[in-house]
């Protein structure tokens, strides 16, 4: 099922919401100390393509580098990928086999607002990796 899924939404979304993540990361990658930012916008651009089967953790890592960054991205191109996600969204879910598709882009919109301090995974592997360690008992 979600190879379907992502076919059908690689025909009707997918490959144009990639190429504003491509051309995103193509102006970051101009300037050297925004190469970061062009990175994260490659990683978003692969999601993008191929949304179903995978999904979104935060690092509990993540510094105050991440935050400021993302501060910096949400101003000249976050809040502009964000939109783009709302209103594919919303032309998704006016039919009914959009729907599934449509919620898929309401997801991707905190992570195209928020890229650095986020890693993309495959579903299957988040309990693996968001799993607390387990706790040893203090005799």
């Amino acid at each position: 099922m979600k190879t379907i899924l992502n076919v059908i939404w690689l025909v009707l979304c997918g490959f144009w919401m990639a190429l504003g993540y491509v051309a995103a990361g193509i102006i970051c990658c101009i300037l050297i100390i925004t190469i970061p930012f062009g990175i994260a916008s490659f990683r978003i651009a692969a999601y993008a393509l191929w949304p179903f089967g995978r999904t979104v953790v935060r690092k509990p890592t993540a510094g105050v580098g991440s935050a400021i960054g993302n501060v910096i991205w949400l101003i000249f191109a976050g809040i502009w990928l964000a939109i783009g996600h709302i209103v594919t969204g919303i032309a998704l879910c006016l039919t009914i086999i959009g729907i599934p598709l449509g919620i898929a882009s309401f997801k991707m919109v905190p992570v195209s607002l928020l890229p650095l301090g986020a890693e993309i995974v495959d579903s299957d592997e988040v309990g693996v990796i968001t799993a607390p360690p387990p706790r040893q008992r203090a005799y």
